[in-house]
């Protein structure tokens, strides 16, 4: 995809990407700086500068749901180390079906323990970016990764335990 066709399909994902952005803010810290609309403009901008564009919507999607992944990851370090090491940037974040079972963590421990898990499984990450970070559905992921559903719904569950077991959660399995 070239840059007029990230330039037109930009327009046509702009509401769904704002909801995924409110989504995504929904679980970081109510005193965050970083408010929706700028986070779908910073994923626009950090699109666009890219090399690789997104072939066609879901994979658009996916695509945008990593690079949110990395914003806020880069502003939870920048904020980090505004404050010179005087403790973690948490969230809250559910890697529960059902949003009943929210847990805080660090939000740099936990991109670090999907880095780690990245080096394991790919997929899974993508899965846990686009599920938990920006909460596309079962379907919306298995179509933006071009898997079934019940593999989205496999992967999830084994990154979840993963991630629980690394990050020393409790609820794991």
């Amino acid at each position: 995809m070239n840059a007029p066709d990230l330039d037109r399909l930009l327009p046509e994902a702009y509401d769904e990407l704002r909801r995924l952005a409110g989504r995504a803010m929904r679980d970081q810290r109510p005193d965050h700086t970083l408010q929706p609309t700028a986070l779908v403009n910073e994923v626009y901008l950090k699109l666009a500068g890219s090399a690789h564009q997104p072939v066609d919507r879901a994979h658009f999607m996916a695509t945008a749901a990593r690079a949110m992944r990395q914003i806020l990851v880069d502003h939870a370090r920048g904020r980090a180390s505004e404050k010179r090491g005087f403790g973690a940037v948490k969230v809250t974040l559910s890697l529960a079906e059902t949003p009943a079972a929210p847990q805080i963590l660090d939000l740099l421990a936990f991109d670090e323990a999907l880095g780690r898990l990245g080096a394991l499984d790919e997929q899974q990450v993508r899965i846990v970016e686009m599920r938990y970070l920006v909460g596309l559905s079962v379907e919306e992921t298995a179509e933006a990764l071009g898997v079934s559903p019940r593999t989205v719904k496999r992967d999830a569950a084994m990154a979840k335990a993963w991630l629980f077991r690394e990050l020393g959660l409790a609820g794991g399995v």
